[in-house]
C-alpha cells in the first residue's frame, strides 16, 4: 500500500500545486462532451418525454442535471483512479482482474458499437432525403453514398483524438444556434400544449410508473459515456493530481449547458404541440423537426431540419467512435495479439469502415431493438460500475458516504429495470 502511495506521489511530483485558469482546451472538452451527448436523440426527446404529461416532464427536467452530472462524474473518477494513461478497459482490469476486465471490455464495445451503426444508417438516410426532397437531385446509389459519408467522418478520425474533439466542439456552435433558433421561433406559437394536462395531477402510482419508464429516455438522451474515458485520460495527462477537480468543473459546465439548452427546446416544443400531436409524431416515427416542418409547412424549417440532423448525427458519430474504437482495441489486445499502435489504429478503422458501410447500405429495421438491448449495458457501466468500485476499490474509498452515490445507484437500477420491462412488455 505504501509503495502504491509512493508511486502516486512520484507520478504527480511535477504537477502544479494549484490549478491554472480556465483554458481553451477546457472549453474544447466542455463542448466535446456536449457534442457527444446532444445528438439525434435530442430531436426525439420532446416527443418521448412530453407524452407522459406536464407533471412527469417537470420532475424529469428537475432531475436532468443531477442524473447526468453525478453519473458521468462517477465514471470519470473511476477512470482517474487507475494508473496514468490507463483507459476504462485497463482500469477495470487493474481493479477487478483480467477476467472482469475482458468481460467489461466486451460489454463496453457491444454497448457503444451498435449505436455507431445506428448513426451510420441515420446519416445516410438524412443526406439521401435532403438531396432528394430539398435539393431536388437524385442521390447516388445508397452503397456509394454511405461509403463516402462514413469515409469522410473516418478521415476526421484518422487525424487523431484531439482533432475529433476540436471538430465536435466546432460543430456544437451551429447546433446550439439552430436549437436556440427553433426554440425561439416556436415561442409566438405557444398555445399551452402540454399545459392542458397540468390541471390533472396524476395518482402517485400512475406518476411513478410514468417516471419509471421515462427516466431511461432522459438518461440516454444526455449520455456521453463513450467519450468519458478519453476525457479522463487527457485530464490526468494535463492536470495530474488536480485532474478530478478540473474534470468535475468541466463536467458541471457541460451538463448545465446541455440541460439548459435541451430543456428549453423541449418545453418550447411541448408548449406548441398538443399531447395528441406528440402521439401522432411518435406514431409516424418522425423526429420533432420533421413533424414541425410538416405542421407549419415552413420552407425554412423544412430546409434547416435535415442540416441540423446531419450535424447532430455527425457529432455523435465522432464521439461514439472514440468509445467504440477504444473497446475494439481492448478486445484485440486481450485476445493475445500485440500489433503496433499504428497497425492497431488501421485495423480498427478498417473494421469500422467495412461494418458501418455494410449496415448503412442494408438499412436494417432492427437497429432500434439493438439500441434498446445496449441500454442496460450502458446504464450498468455508467451508473452501477463506478458506484460498486467506490465501495470495493481502495483508490476510490475517499468518495464513500456521499448522498450522490445512493442517488446514482437508484437511477441506474430504475433505468435498467425500465428498459428491460419495455423490451418484455
Amino acid at each position: 500500500m505504501n509503495d502504491q502511495a509512493n508511486s502516486v506521489d512520484e507520478r504527480y511530483a511535477t504537477t502544479p500545486v494549484t490549478l491554472t485558469g480556465w483554458s481553451r482546451q477546457d472549453t474544447t472538452w466542455m463542448l466535446g462532451l456536449f457534442g457527444t451527448a446532444i445528438g439525434a436523440g435530442t430531436l426525439f426527446l420532446p416527443i418521448n418525454a412530453g407524452l407522459g404529461g406536464f407533471w412527469p416532464l417537470l420532475i424529469l427536467a428537475l432531475l436532468a442535471f443531477p442524473m447526468t452530472y453525478y453519473a458521468h462524474r462517477g465514471l470519470t473518477r473511476f477512470v482517474l483512479s487507475g494508473r496514468a494513461g490507463s483507459d476504462i478497459t485497463e482500469v477495470v482490469e487493474e481493479h477487478f482482474g483480467i477476467k472482469a476486465g475482458a468481460l467489461i471490455t466486451l460489454l463496453y464495445f457491444f454497448a457503444i458499437f451498435p449505436i455507431l451503426l445506428i448513426y451510420s444508417v441515420a446519416l445516410t438516410n438524412t443526406v439521401g432525403s435532403f438531396m432528394s426532397h430539398q435539393l431536388h437531385i437524385e442521390p447516388p446509389p445508397r452503397a456509394l453514398l454511405s461509403f463516402v459519408l462514413i469515409l469522410g467522418l473516418l478521415a476526421v478520425v484518422r487525424c487523431g483524438e484531439q482533432v475529433i474533439v476540436k471538430a465536435m466542439s466546432l460543430m456544437v456552435y451551429p447546433f446550439i444556434v439552430a436549437l436556440l433558433f427553433l426554440a425561439v421561433y416556436l415561442v409566438p406559437h405557444w398555445n399551452g400544449g402540454i399545459l392542458s394536462t397540468a390541471s390533472t395531477v396524476p395518482a402517485p402510482s400512475a406518476l411513478l410508473h410514468t417516471l419509471w419508464l421515462a427516466i431511461p429516455v432522459m438518461v440516454f438522451s444526455f449520455n456521453h459515456s463513450p467519450i468519458i474515458s478519453a476525457f479522463a485520460v487527457d485530464q490526468k495527462r494535463q492536470y495530474g493530481a488536480h485532474a478530478e477537480e478540473r474534470s468535475s468543473q468541466i463536467l458541471s459546465r457541460a451538463h448545465l449547458l446541455m440541460v439548459a439548452m435541451v430543456m428549453f427546446f423541449v418545453f418550447s416544443c411541448v408548449l406548441t404541440l398538443s399531447p395528441g400531436q406528440l402521439a401522432e409524431a411518435k406514431a409516424q416515427n418522425l423526429s420533432i423537426l420533421s413533424y414541425l416542418a410538416n405542421h407549419f409547412d415552413n420552407p425554412t424549417i423544412a430546409f434547416a431540419a435535415p442540416l441540423i440532423a446531419f450535424v447532430a448525427i455527425a457529432k455523435s458519430f465522432l464521439g461514439h467512435y472514440i468509445g467504440a474504437s477504444e473497446g475494439l482495441k481492448g478486445l484485440i489486445v486481450k485476445s493475445g495479439r500485440r500489433p503496433g499502435a499504428k497497425a492497431l489504429d488501421r485495423m480498427t478503422a478498417g473494421f469500422m469502415l467495412v461494418v458501418c458501410w455494410i449496415v448503412a447500405t442494408l438499412n436494417p429495421s432492427i437497429l432500434g431493438m439493438i439500441e434498446a438491448l445496449g441500454g442496460p449495458i450502458i446504464a450498468s457501466i455508467l451508473f452501477l460500475m463506478p458506484m460498486y468500485a467506490i465501495r470495493k476499490v481502495p483508490a476510490m474509498a475517499k468518495y464513500r458516504g456521499q448522498a450522490s452515490n445512493i442517488f446514482v445507484t437508484a437511477v441506474g437500477l430504475v433505468a435498467i429495470t425500465a428498459v428491460v420491462y419495455s423490451l418484455l412488455a
